[in-house]
C-alpha cells in the first residue's frame, strides 16, 4: 500500500508539470539511475514512453501514404494472417478504450486521477486504430510487408515492456491484466509483420533489411553448383526494357533542348554547309551560322543519366549520411565504458546498457551501411544496363560516315570497359561528400579529447597525401607502359597461334619463341618496379595510423607535464584515427576515378552526338520519272554518285563498271545508307539485300537463312536447291543444325555468299539488292546460281533485281545494263543497244572475251551442271565437285588466243576450300568447361612451388612478426596509460615515446619487407607459369590448334596470366593481412579477458558456415556472370558489322530484342552476386558485432579484477575486427576464384607434346638430302586418334630432281601427303625415307628446315619484311635481294622508303594477296632445299603472277625435286610425271602422256578441264 501511494504522490507532483510543461526531466535520478535496481516514474512511463510510438507513427504517415498513393502493386487478397493482424489490432484498440474508461470509473468514484490517464489511453487507441486501418490499406495497394508498421510495433513493444516490468517488480498482486495483453498484442503482431516469404519483392521488411530472402540460394548454392536455371529472372526495374526506355526519353529530352532550331532551318544549313567550297552565298551562310551559335548548346548525356539515376542514388546517399554519423557514436561509448570501469562505485547496470548500446549501434551502422551500397551497386548496374543499351541502339542508326570513325573495337569497348567505369564509380561516389565529413567529425572529436595536439597528427596526414598521390601517379604511368608491352605480346600471339601451321612448316618456333620471351621480359620489368611501388605505398597505407597516433601522442605529452595520457584518452583517440584512415585513403581514388570516368562520359557522349541515317531519305512511294538523285558517299576521295534512273518491276538490271565507280555506292542509296544532298530515291516495295561481303551470324546453318522469317519446309527446301546449298549440308558435321562460327568462320567464302544469297531468297521480297554476290563462288556454282536464282528462269523471275557484277558471261541474259563510271552513268541499254552503240563498254567486251566465246559458252556450262547433276555424289565430295576443277576451261581449245581469254573470265574466282567430312555426332570444338566446386588444393600448392616453398614459409613468418609487433605497441601503449600519476604528471614519458616509436616502425619497416618478397615471389611464379604454357604451345602438335579455337588459347595468355601477374599476389597480401589481424584481436581479447574463449567456438562456427556459404555460391554466380556476358559484345560486334542487312531486312527491333535479352541474361547472374556481397556482409559482421559485445560484457563482469588499460586495448580491437572478418571472407573468395587460372594455365602447359625438335646423336649430314630422293613405304596416317585413315598402305618412289604432279578429287589426301613429310602428321604405320633416311628417326627441325614449302595461304607476320623473309638473320642482304629479284618483288620493296625494313602489318594485310604469295616464292628461294613442295594456291592470285610463280620455280628449282598439289592441271602437264590419289590410295601414277593415253581418272578430269 506503502509502494502504491509514494508512486501517487510521485504522479501528482511530477505529472501536471510535465503534463504543462512536457519536461522530459520526468525522471527522478535516485530512482532512475544511481540505484543498482534502476526503474522509471510512473510519469515517465505513462507520457513519453507511451507516446513514443504514436509520435512516429503520425508523423512517418503523410509522407507513407503519399507514397502508397504513386506506388500501386495491386492488391492482396485477404488471407488469414492478414485477419489476424486486424484482429490483434482491434484487440488492442479494445484494450486501450477499457484503459480510459477504467480513469472515467476512477474519476466517478470521486478519486481523481491526473489528466494523463485521460490524454495517454485516447492518444494510444487512436493510433492503434490508425495502425490497424493502415494494415487493410496497405493490403488494397499491394504492400507484402510494410516498415513502416513494423518498426512502430516494435517500438510498442519496446515501450511496453518498461512499464511491465515496473507493474511486475512493484507487486505480483497488482499486475494489471491490461499491461499484459498490451505487451503480448504487441509481440505477436511484430512477429506477425516479420513473416513473409521470400524473395525479394514478395520479401518483408525485415527480410529486405538483412537480405534473408536470399539465404535459399546461398544454401543451394552450397549444395550444388548453381545453373542459369536457378537464377531468378530481374526485377522490372532493372530490366533493359523499362531502364534504356527511361535513359532514351531524357537523352531525347536533352537533344531537342539543345536543338530549339527549327526543322527548316536545319536543313538550310546543310545545304549552305555543302556548299562551302564554292565562293559567294555569303550573307545568308553567315545568318544560319549565327542563329546557331545563340543556341548552339551540346546535349548532355550527364544530365539525362542524371534524370533518370539520380532519384534512387539519393537513397542511398541519405543511408550512407546517417551511417557516418553512426559511426562516431561507438568511440564516445568506448570512453563511457572505460570511465565506467574507472569508477568502482557505479551501478552494474550501467556497464551492461553500455555493451547493449554499443551492440545496437554497431548492428545498426551495419544494417545501414548495406542498404546502402544496395542502392549504390543497383544504381551502378542500372547505368550499365542503360549505357549499353543506348549504344546499342545508336549503332544501329549511325552513318557510314560516323561509323568509319569509331572502329567496332571502339564501340564494342565503350560498352564493356566505359560502361564498367560507371559502375565502379558508383560504389563509392558518395565518399566525395562523406570523405570530408568524417574527417571533419573525427577531427572535432580529436579536438575534444587531446586538444591542440591533434594538429601535429593532422600534419602527418596532410604530408602523407602528396607521397601516396605521387606513387599513384608513377603506377598509373607504369600501368600504361605494361599495358603497351600485353598488347603488343598479344597480338604476336594472336599471329603466331593463327600462323602456327607455318611456323611448323618452316621450323621457325625458336625465333619467334624469342620475341615473345623479349616482350615478356620487358612487361615483368615494369611488373616489378610497380611492385615495388606498391610495397611503398602499402608500408605508407599500414604505418600511417601509428604515425598519425605516434606525433599526436608525443605532441600532447611533451607540451605540458599535466597532460596525461589516461586509457580513455589514449584509446578513443586511436578508434577516431582508424575511423579517419578510410576516408583518408579513398577521397585521392575516388577523385581519380572521376576523372577517368569523365573521360568515359566525353566518349559517350561523342558516339551518342554522331550523325543518324535519315529514315525518310527513301521515299517508298513511287516517284515521277526524270528527277536528280544525288548522294553523296564520305570516304577518302569523295565519291558523288549524280544518277537519274528508274527501274521498272520485274527487270534484271546489271550494274557493271571498273573498281570505285560506285557500284556499291549506287545499292547503299537505294537502302537508304547514304547521305542524300537533294533529288529524290524511291523504293517501292519490300527489300532484301546480299551484300558484297556476305554477312553471317553466329547461329545455325538455318537460323541464318530464316532469318526471323515462319519456317516453311517445302520453301526452305527449294531455296537450298536454287542456291546450290544441300551438297554443302551434307558435308557439315549437323546439316542444317550445325552452328556457324562467329563472322562465318566454318565455312568457306563460297558457302558464306550463297547462305547470305539464300537468306535473301527465303524473305520473299519485292526487290533484290544483289552486290556482286557471283564473285566469290566458284565459276561453276555462279552459273547454277544464275541459271535457278537470279536469271530470267530463276526462282527470283517476276521480281525487281539489281544486280551488281563482273561475271560477264551473264550480261546477255539481263534486261537492262547499266555501266557506271565516276559515280555517273555512261551507258544505259539492253545487252545488244550497248554492242551497237560501241562505246567503252563494247570495248571492254572484246579486250575480255569474243563475242561469239561467250555465246558458246553457255551450252557447255548447261551441259556441265546438267552432268554434274546426275552423276551421283560421292559423300566425300562438296558442292565444289573437285577442287582442282573449279574452273570450267573453255572446249578444245582450238584457238590459244581464246583460250587464255576464256581462263581470264572464268579463273578469277577464287577456289573454296572444301570441309572434309566429319562424323555427324562428332563436334570438331568442344565446349570449353566451367570449372565447378571447390579449388582443389594441389592448385594452390602448384602456385607456391612456382613462389618457391620456402618464400612462402619466409612470408608466413614476417606476417607473424608483424602483428606480434603491432600488438606488443599496443599493450605498451595500455601498459603506458596505466601507470600512476605522481604530482599531477606521469614519469618515464621520453622512455615510454620511444618504446612505442621503436614497435611501430618495426611493424611498418616488417610490412616493407613481407611485401617485397611476395612480389618478388609473384613475379618468379608468373615468369615461370608463362614460360611453361609458351614453351609447351610451340611443342603442341598441329591437331591441337585444329579442334581448340583461337580465342580459347588466347584466354589463357591474356585474362590468366594478367590474373596471375596482377590479381593473385595483392589478393594473398590482402587475405594474409586480414587473417592474422583477426588472429591477434582475438588474442589480444583473450589475453585481457579469458572468458572471451568461450564465445570464440561457436562464433568461430558460425563465422565458418557462412564463408562457406557464401564463397561456395559467389564463386559459381561469378562464373555464370562471365560466362553470360561475352555474347553481348560477340552479338554487337556482329550487329555492327551487319547493320546494313538488319536494316535492310527490317530486323532492327528483333536484334535490340536479342541485345537486351542477353544483357538481362547478365544482369541476372551478376545481381545475385552483388545481394550476396550484402547478405556476406550483414552476417560477418554481426559476428564482429558479437565480438565486440562479449569483449564488452565480459569486461564489465570482470570489472573489479581489469585495469582501463586493458578494457581499452581489446575493446578497440573488438572494434576493428569487423572490417578485417568481412575482408578475410572476401579475399578468400577472391582467392578461390583467381587462383583457377593458374589451374587453367597448368592444364594447357601439359598437354601432349610434339616429337623432339632436336635429337641428339641423330642429325642427319649437313647437306642432306643432296639427292632428293623420296620413298613411302607401305605409308598410312590419320588426322587424329580415332578418326579414319587418310593415306592408306602407300608405296611409292620419287628420284632425286623429279617433278611430280599430285592431283585427286577433294579429300583423296593430296594435302595429307604434304603435311606427313613435314612430320605435322605422324604416321599411323610405314615410313617415309629421304636419301634414304627414315624422317621419323630425327628431330622436327633438323626435318622441317631441309625441306621447302610454298603454302597454300600466304601467311606474313607482322614485322619488317626481313623477318618475315629471315627471322634468324642468317643471310645477308644481297641474298635477300637476289630472292626478292627472281620473285618479281625487287621493284616493290626498292620503291618503298624503308625497303627491306618495311613494316607488314598484321597477316600482312597492306600487301595484296599476290604480292603475299611472292613472299612466300622469296623464303622458299632462299632457303633453296633440294626439295619443293608447292600447295600451288593459284586460285588467289591473278594470272600475271600466276605465270611468274610458274616460271621462276621452273627456271631456279631445276634440280630439286619438287611436288606439285595442282589445282589446274595445265600447270603440271609438262611434269615428269603424275600422282593420282583416290581416296587415300595411289590410283596412278605416270607421266601426263601415258595418262591420258590410258584414259583413266587423269584423262576425265583432263577432259573436263578441256586439256584432253
Amino acid at each position: 500500500m506503502y509502494v502504491q501511494l509514494r508512486y501517487r504522490r510521485a504522479e501528482v507532483r511530477f505529472c501536471p508539470l510535465f503534463v504543462t510543461v512536457l519536461s522530459p526531466f520526468a525522471i527522478d535520478s535516485n530512482l532512475s539511475v544511481h540505484t543498482d535496481n534502476p526503474d522509471l516514474t510512473p510519469c515517465f512511463q505513462n507520457t513519453i514512453l507511451a507516446w513514443i510510438p504514436s509520435i512516429y507513427l503520425w508523423s512517418a504517415l503523410p509522407f507513407y501514404l503519399l507514397y502508397l498513393k504513386h506506388n500501386k502493386r495491386g492488391y492482396i487478397v485477404l488471407s488469414v494472417l492478414s485477419r489476424f493482424k486486424t484482429l490483434f489490432g482491434v484487440l488492442l484498440w479494445c484494450v486501450s478504450w477499457a484503459d480510459l474508461f477504467y480513469s472515467f470509473h476512477e474519476l466517478l468514484q470521486n478519486r481523481t486521477p491526473p489528466p494523463v490517464y485521460f490524454v495517454t489511453p485516447l492518444i494510444v487507441g487512436i493510433t492503434v486504430l490508425l495502425a490497424t486501418l493502415l494494415i487493410q490499406y496497405e493490403r488494397l495497394r499491394g504492400v507484402q510487408s510494410s516498415g513502416v508498421l513494423i518498426i512502430f510495433w516494435f517500438l510498442s513493444v519496446l515501450c511496453a515492456v518498461g512499464p511491465f516490468r515496473s507493474k511486475i517488480m512493484t507487486t505480483a498482486a497488482l499486475i494489471k491484466v491490461d499491461c499484459l495483453i498490451k505487451v503480448m498484442v504487441n509481440v505477436l503482431l511484430y512477429l506477425f509483420w516479420c513473416l513473409n516469404p521470400c524473395p525479394e519483392l514478395t520479401s518483408g521488411f525485415l527480410s529486405r533489411l538483412t537480405f534473408w530472402w536470399f539465404t535459399s540460394m546461398a544454401i543451394l548454392g552450397y549444395k550444388r553448383p548453381l545453373e542459369d536455371k536457378d537464377l531468378w529472372s530481374l526485377n522490372e526495374d532493372d530490366t533493359s526494357k523499362v531502364i534504356v526506355q527511361q535513359l532514351t526519353k531524357e537523352w531525347d529530352k536533352e537533344k531537342a533542348m539543345s536543338q530549339p532550331l527549327c526543322r527548316k532551318d536545319v536543313t538550310y544549313m546543310k545545304k549552305s554547309n555543302n556548299v562551302l567550297n564554292h565562293i559567294g552565298d555569303g550573307p545568308e551562310e553567315a545568318e544560319v551560322l549565327i542563329r546557331d551559335k545563340k543556341h548552339n548548346r551540346k546535349p548532355s548525356f550527364l544530365k539525362a543519366l542524371l534524370r533518370t539515376f539520380g532519384p534512387y542514388f539519393l537513397i542511398g546517399s541519405f543511408f550512407k549520411l546517417i551511417q557516418d554519423l553512426l559511426s562516431f557514436v561507438n568511440p564516445q561509448l568506448l570512453s563511457a565504458l572505460i570511465g565506467f570501469i574507472k569508477n568502482k562505485d557505479a551501478p552494474a547496470w550501467w556497464g551492461f546498457v553500455i555493451a547493449a548500446l554499443m551492440f545496437i549501434c554497431a548492428v545498426l551502422q551495419t544494417l545501414i551501411l548495406h542498404q546502402h551500397f544496395q542502392y549504390c551497386f543497383v544504381t551502378g548496374m542500372r547505368l550499365r544496363t542503360g549505357i549499353t543499351g543506348v549504344i546499342y541502339r545508336k549503332s544501329l542508326v549511325i552513318t557510314n560516315s560516323a561509323k568509319r570513325s569509331s572502329t567496332v573495337g571502339e564501340i564494342v569497348n565503350l560498352m564493356s570497359v566505359d560502361a564498367q567505369r560507371f559502375m565502379d564509380l558508383m560504389t563509392f561516389l558518395n565518399m566525395l561528400w562523406s570523405a570530408p565529413l568524417q574527417i571533419f567529425l573525427a577531427l572535432y572529436f580529436l579536438w575534444q579529447t587531446l586538444g591542440p595536439s591533434v594538429l601535429a597528427g593532422v600534419a602527418v596526414m596532410v604530408l602523407l597525401i602528396p607521397f601516396n598521390s605521387a606513387i599513384a601517379m608513377k603506377t598509373r604511368a607504369f600501368q600504361v607502359e605494361q599495358m603497351r608491352y600485353k598488347d603488343s605480346r598479344i597480338k604476336l600471339m594472336n599471329e603466331i597461334l593463327g600462323g602456327i601451321k607455318v611456323l611448323k612448316l618452316y621450323a621457325w618456333e625458336p625465333s619467334f619463341s624469342d620475341k615473345v620471351l623479349e616482350i615478356r621480359k620487358n612487361e615483368l620489368r615494369v611488373l616489378k618496379k610497380s611492385a615495388y611501388l606498391n610495397s611503398l605505398s602499402n608500408f605508407a597505407w599500414i604505418s600511417a595510423p601509428f604515425l598519425v597516433a605516434l606525433t599526436t601522442f608525443a605532441v600532447y605529452v611533451s607540451v605540458d607535464e599535466k597532460n596525461i595520457l589516461d586509457a580513455e584518452k589514449a584509446f578513443v583517440s586511436l578508434s577516431l584515427f582508424n575511423i579517419l584512415k578510410f576516408p583518408l585513403s579513398m577521397l585521392p581514388q575516388v577523385i581519380s576515378n572521376i576523372a577517368q570516368t569523365s573521360v568515359s562520359l566525353k566518349r559517350i557522349q561523342q558516339f551518342l552526338s554522331h550523325d543518324e541515317l535519315d529514315p525518310n531519305s527513301v521515299e517508298t512511294k513511287v516517284i515521277a520519272p526524270g528527277k536528280d538523285i544525288t548522294i553523296s558517299l564520305h570516304c577518302a576521295n569523295t565519291i558523288n554518285l549524280l544518277i537519274n534512273l528508274l527501274v521498272p518491276s520485274g527487270a534484271l538490271v546489271a550494274v557493271v563498271g571498273h573498281v570505285g565507280c560506285g557500284k556499291s555506292s549506287l545499292v547503299s542509296a537505294l537502302l537508304g545508307e547514304m547521305e542524300k544532298l537533294e533529288g529524290e530515291v524511291a523504293v517501292k516495295g519490300s527489300v532484301a539485300y546480299v551484300p558484297q561481303q556476305a554477312w553471317i551470324q553466329n547461329a545455325t546453318l538455318k537460323d541464318n537463312i530464316l532469318f526471323g522469317q515462319a519456317p516453311n519446309e517445302q520453301k526452305y527446301q527449294n531455296v537450298l536447291e536454287a542456291c546450290a546449298l544441300k551438297s554443302d549440308l551434307e558435308v557439315l558435321p549437323g546439316g542444317d543444325q550445325t552452328e556457324i562460327g562467329e563472322k562465318g568462320i566454318n565455312l568457306s567464302g563460297g558457302q558464306r555468299q550463297r547462305v547470305s544469297l539464300a537468306r535473301a531468297v527465303y524473305s520473299n521480297s519485292d526487290i533484290y539488292l544483289l552486290d556482286d554476290p557471283l564473285s566469290a563462288v566458284d565459276s561453276h556454282v555462279a552459273k547454277h546460281i544464275f541459271d535457278k536464282v537470279i536469271g530470267p528462269d530463276g526462282v527470283l523471275k517476276g521480281k525487281t533485281r539489281i544486280l551488281v557484277t563482273h561475271g560477264i558471261s551473264f550480261l546477255p541474259q539481263v534486261d537492262h545494263i547499266i555501266v557506271l563510271g565516276d559515280g555517273k552513268i555512261s551507258e544505259m541499254g539492253s545487252y545488244q543497244d550497248l554492242l551497237k552503240q560501241n562505246k567503252a563498254f563494247a570495248e571492254f567486251l572484246r579486250n575480255y572475251a569474243l563475242d561469239e566465246d561467250i555465246e558458246e559458252d553457255e551450252p557447255t556450262a548447261h551441259s556441265w551442271c546438267s552432268t554434274a547433276k546426275i552423276r551421283p555424289f560421292s559423300p566425300n565430295d562438296s558442292c565444289v565437285l573437285t577442287r582442282e576443277l573449279s574452273v570450267i576451261s573453255s572446249e578444245g581449245g582450238e584457238c590459244p588466243n581464246k583460250m587464255s581469254t576464256k581462263r581470264r573470265i572464268c579463273e578469277k574466282k577464287p577456289a573454296e576450300p572444301p570441309l572434309p567430312r566429319k562424323n555427324p555426332n562428332e563436334k570438331l570444338i568442344q565446349a570449353e568447361t566451367a570449372e565447378t566446386g571447390t579449388v582443389k588444393l594441389t592448385v594452390f600448392w602448384q602456385y607456391m612451388k612456382a613462389v618457391g616453398p620456402v618464400i612462402s614459409l619466409v612470408i608466413c613468418f614476417l606476417y607473424c612478426c608483424q602483428n606480434a609487433a603491432a600488438i606488443g605497441a599496443n599493450v605498451w601503449l595500455s601498459d603506458w596509460t596505466n601507470e600512476p600519476v605522481i604530482n599531477g604528471s606521469q614519469h618515464n614519458t621520453a622512455m615510454r615515446i620511444g618504446v612505442y616509436a621503436a614497435l611501430g616502425l618495426l611493424q611498418g619497416f616488417i610490412v616493407l619487407i613481407s611485401s617485397f618478397t611476395l612480389a618478388m615471389g609473384g613475379i618468379n611464379a608468373a615468369r615461370s607459369l608463362h614460360t611453361a604454357l609458351l614453351e609447351n604451345k610451340f611443342h603442341t602438335p598441329q591437331s591441337f590448334y585444329d579442334t581448340t579455337p583461337t580465342g580459347r588459347i588466347i584466354n589463357r595468355f591474356s585474362k590468366d596470366i594478367y590474373v596471375i601477374d596482377e590479381v593473385i599476389p595483392p589478393t594473398i597480401l590482402m587475405f594474409l593481412g586480414t587473417f592474422f589481424t583477426s588472429l591477434s584481436t582475438m588474442i589480444v581479447i583473450i589475453a585481457s579477458t579469458p572468458l572471451f574463449a568461450v564465445v570464440i567456438v561457436p562464433l568461430a562456427i558460425l563465422y565458418f558456415f557462412v564463408q562457406r556459404f557464401y564463397v561456395a555460391t559467389s564463386r559459381q554466380l561469378k562464373r555464370l556472370e562471365s560466362v553470360s556476358r561475352s555474347p553481348i559484345y560477340s552479338h554487337f560486334s556482329e550487329t555492327v558489322s551487319g547493320a546494313s542487312v538488319i536494316r535492310a531486312y527490317g530486323r532492327v527491333k528483333s536484334f535490340i530484342d536479342i541485345s537486351d535479352l542477353r544483357m538481362d541474361e547478365n544482369q541476372k547472374s551478376y545481381y545475385p552476386g552483388i545481394v550476396s556481397n550484402r547478405w556476406l556482409g550483414i552476417r560477418v559482421e554481426f559476428v564482429g558485432n558479437c565480438i565486440v559485445l562479449f569483449a564488452a560484457l565480459f569486461s564489465v563482469i570482470g570489472k573489479n579484477s581489469l585495469n582501463a588499460g586493458l578494457v581499452g586495448l581489446s575493446v578497440s580491437y573488438a572494434l576493428q575486427v569487423t572490417l578485417s572478418l568481412n575482408w578475410m571472407v572476401r579475399m578468400t573468395s577472391e582467392l578461390e576464384t583467381n587462383i583457377v587460372a593458374v589451374e587453367r594455365i597448368k592444364e594447357y602447359s601439359e598437354t601432349e607434346t610434339e616429337a623432339p625438335w632436336v635429337i641428339e646423336g641423330k642429325s642427319p649430314p649437313e647437306d642432306w638430302p643432296s639427292k632428293g630422293e623420296l620413298e613411302f613405304v607401305n605409308y598410312s596416317v590419320r588426322y587424329r586418334k580415332g578418326l579414319d585413315l587418310v593415306l592408306k598402305g602407300l608405296n611409292l618412289q620419287v628420284h632425286g630432281g623429279e617433278k611430280i604432279g599430285i592431283v585427286g578429287r577433294t579429300g583423296a589426301g593430296k594435302s595429307s601427303m604434304t603435311l606427313s613429310l613435314f612430320r605435322i602428321l605422324e604416321a599411323a604405320k610405314g615410313e617415309i625415307k629421304i636419301d634414304g633416311v627414315k624422317i621419323a628417326e630425327i628431330g622436327l627441325h633438323d626435318l622441317r628446315s631441309r625441306l621447302t614449302i610454298i603454302p597454300q595461304d600466304p601467311v606474313l607476320f607482322s614485322g619488317t619484311l626481313r623477318m618475315n623473309l629471315d627471322p634468324f638473320n642468317k643471310y645477308s642482304d644481297e641474298e635477300i635481294w637476289k630472292a626478292l629479284e627472281l620473285s618479281h618483288l625487287k621493284r616493290f620493296v626498292s620503291s618503298q622508303p624503308s625497303m627491306l625494313d618495311y613494316e607488314c602489318s598484321e597477316g600482312g594485310e597492306n600487301l595484296s594477296v599476290g604480292q603475299r604469295q611472292l613472299v612466300c616464292l622469296a623464303r622458299a628461294l632462299l632457303r633453296k632445299t633440294r626439295i619443293l613442295i608447292l600447295d600451288e594456291a593459284t586460285a588467289a592470285i591473278d594470272l600475271e603472277t600466276d605465270d611468274l610463280i610458274q616460271m621462276t620455280i621452273r627456271t631456279q628449282f631445276e634440280d630439286c625435286t619438287v611436288l606439285t598439289i595442282a589445282h589446274r592441271l595445265n600447270t603440271i602437264m609438262d611434269y615428269t610425271r603424275v600422282l593420282v590419289l583416290d581416296n587415300g590410295t595411289v590410283a596412278e601414277f605416270d607421266t601426263p602422256a601415258n595418262l591420258i593415253a590410258s584414259k583413266g581418272v587423269f584423262y576425265s578430269m583432263a577432259k573436263d578441264a578441256g586439256l584432253a
